[in-house]
């Protein structure tokens, strides 16, 4: 008797992954449709909110004190002025 054995498919491709894909968008669907002023009412605050986090996140806290004409130097260049 042959018998190969077979892998199981990856979760989401297993009929158990696919019926919890589907239930998961229609009830994602759902939850927008019925509470989109909610959400959408959200956008301005959640704008305001990203400035001062994008502030800290893309000038990584102002570690470095040098002003903006360091751009290009070396930390040894920075130290001899």
């Amino acid at each position: 008797m042959d018998r190969t054995d077979h892998e199981p498919p990856p979760f989401l491709r297993s009929r158990a992954g696919i019926a919890l894909l589907v239930v998961a968008a229609v009830g994602g669907f759902l939850l927008f449709t019925e509470h989109r002023a909610h959400v959408l009412g959200f956008l301005p605050y959640a704008f305001l909110l990203a400035c001062p986090l994008m502030h800290m996140f893309m000038h990584h806290g102002h570690h470095h004190h040098g002003g903006h004409g360091d751009i290009g130097r070396t930390d040894d260049e920075r130290t001899k002025q």
